[in-house]
């Protein structure tokens, strides 16, 4: 019976990761083929992504980047939209864009001397700005969110982490559980 048991949870293990991805592939297919009214199943994603890359490729070229950078100039006019606008645009930037944020890991001490530490990214490494010269921002993303905290810390509590981006935030929003290579 025990290993009926260990059969299921290993066929549970194996398949719910397939069958959530799936879910949720299927669930993003549809509702993009709905918004744009298109009957062929995943023909609207194709069309995204055709539009995402046309519009990329628009924005680099020498001749349309100055209709970019108007209309980025009235977004940055409007008083919600440029809030909404701005603060969407650097998350982007920080992940994916040329001018990414999430590029140098650090373990953070909680308090001086302490053991408790957490992982997280610097994005400023100094908080002169605002009269705080001996601290540093530090980016804390959540486990399984999208969300995180930025915590404003002593520099004397922060030390780089010598590994890959990507595979320290894996790290962290997995909860601890992906695997790190090295």
């Amino acid at each position: 019976m025990k290993r009926l048991v260990n059969y299921f949870l290993q066929g549970l293990i194996v398949l719910a990761p397939m069958a959530v991805t799936l879910y949720v592939c299927v669930r993003i297919f549809r509702s993009i083929d709905a918004w744009l009214g298109i009957p062929i199943p995943g023909a609207g994603f194709l069309l995204t992504i055709l539009l995402i890359t046309v519009a990329g490729f628009l924005a680099s070229n020498l001749i349309t980047r100055s209709l970019v950078a108007t209309v980025e100039r009235v977004m940055n006019r409007l008083p919600f939209v440029r809030l909404l606008y701005s603060a969407t645009k650097d998350l982007l930037n920080a992940f994916v864009g040329e001018k990414r944020r999430f590029d140098k890991p650090v373990l953070v001490a909680l308090s001086p001397g302490a053991s408790a530490k957490v992982l997280g990214f610097a994005t400023q490494e100094s908080m002169g700005r605002f009269g705080l010269n001996e601290e540093m921002a530090v980016y804390v993303p959540q486990s399984y969110g999208l969300a995180g905290n930025l915590i404003v810390v002593p520099k004397a509590q922060v030390t780089p982490v010598r590994a890959e981006s990507s595979e320290v935030m894996a790290f962290i929003v997995s909860g601890g559980v992906a695997r790190v290579t090295g």
